[in-house]
């Protein structure tokens, strides 16, 4: 019960800091080509911090071929990525982001991607799950594949959801034991801040101004300006790098229980409501003023932190919940 109940402070801990990540991220995504600090920032948040997401997701769908999870799954993931695909169509039309009103279900808005790519990667585990490790490499050898078809982007998700399934399915695989090791090896916390460093100047050095569109993971090698076999080898690389990242990021997050542990619970609220606040900002204030912020580091910071301590709140879930959980 007492290692159980630590699992479970583990993974919220780590839920609450990369659902802060992907606020972050926004913020700064506007901000980021006017200063090389946020870029590498930027760029390295993208490197991990949705695989990571999608990692535990997948750790937590073991139960998928129990009865009633197929319909578990259609009300918690996909019926709410519909409501907030209309809603978002009516408010980028509102805010004058869309010139027209035009509800399109199959392409999905910004960050409901994610949404989309959940369930469809819950459906992938009625084949994959029974392959096990050997169903692993497959998932690898698809999303490197589909990076040669120039036609496959984000329509129906279609690009990012077999891009990012390995990491969906590698979670799925995770035993306990695995995470165990992770926490147990010797002087784990200093190697995994030693990675995270590494990576942060390793991208600062290195990662060049265009690659952005390599991190989302959303269209094909030809449109990312690359063609040939060659191509693979990079998401290849990417993969292996990305996964070397993780780890790196799980090793630092603490086991014990903090303030903000219990908002780990809440990330889909933050996750589906942050968007309207960044992105009315972003329409109202003009991009002089988002320059001049741009190098104010702390106070993004607390901005983001403050918008998840926001949206992560008792209230904001209680009378969100019958539009995100469908349930009063």
């Amino acid at each position: 019960m007492a290692s159980s109940y630590r699992r479970s402070l583990y993974f919220d801990n780590a839920k609450f800091i990369l659902i802060f990540l992907v606020v972050f991220g926004h913020v700064i995504s506007p901000l980021k080509g006017n200063d090389d600090f946020l870029f590498s920032l930027y760029s390295v948040i993208f490197l991990f911090h949705m695989p990571a997401f999608i990692l535990i997701s997948g750790y937590f769908s073991k139960g998928f071929n129990k009865k009633g999870y197929f319909l578990k799954t259609v009300k918690k993931i996909l019926l709410p990525y519909l409501i907030f695909q209309v809603i978002y169509s009516i408010f980028y039309y509102m805010n004058g982001h869309e010139s027209t009103l035009n509800f399109d279900l199959l392409k999905p808005h910004w960050t409901l991607w994610f949404l989309l790519s959940l369930f469809s990667w819950n459906l992938l585990l009625y084949v994959f799950a029974r392959l096990k490790w050997i169903g692993f490499v497959i998932a690898i050898a698809i999303g490197i594949g589909i990076g040669y078809i120039d036609n496959v982007g984000s329509y129906l998700s279609l690009s990012r959801t077999f891009v990012f399934f390995p990491y969906f399915l590698l979670g799925f695989l995770l035993e306990p034991k695995h995470l165990k090791i992770v926490k147990k090896v010797k002087n784990s916390t200093f190697i995994g801040f030693v990675i995270l460093l590494c990576t942060m100047l390793f991208v600062g050095f290195f990662f060049p101004k265009d690659g952005i569109p390599w991190l989302l993971g959303d269209t094909s090698y030809a449109n990312m300006g690359l063609k040939g076999l060659g191509s693979g080898l990079l998401r290849s690389s990417q993969y292996l790098v990305t996964l070397i990242v993780i780890y790196g990021f799980l090793a630092i997050v603490p086991t014990n229980e903090f303030k903000m542990t219990e908002i780990g619970q809440r990330t889909l609220y933050i996750y589906l409501l942050h968007g309207f606040i960044i992105k009315t900002i972003q329409t109202i204030v003009s991009d002089d003023v988002l320059d001049e912020v741009s190098d104010h580091y702390l106070m993004l910071i607390i901005f983001s932190l403050g918008l998840c301590i926001l949206l992560g709140n008792y209230l904001i879930q209680k009378y969100t919940r019958p539009l995100i959980e469908l349930r009063l």
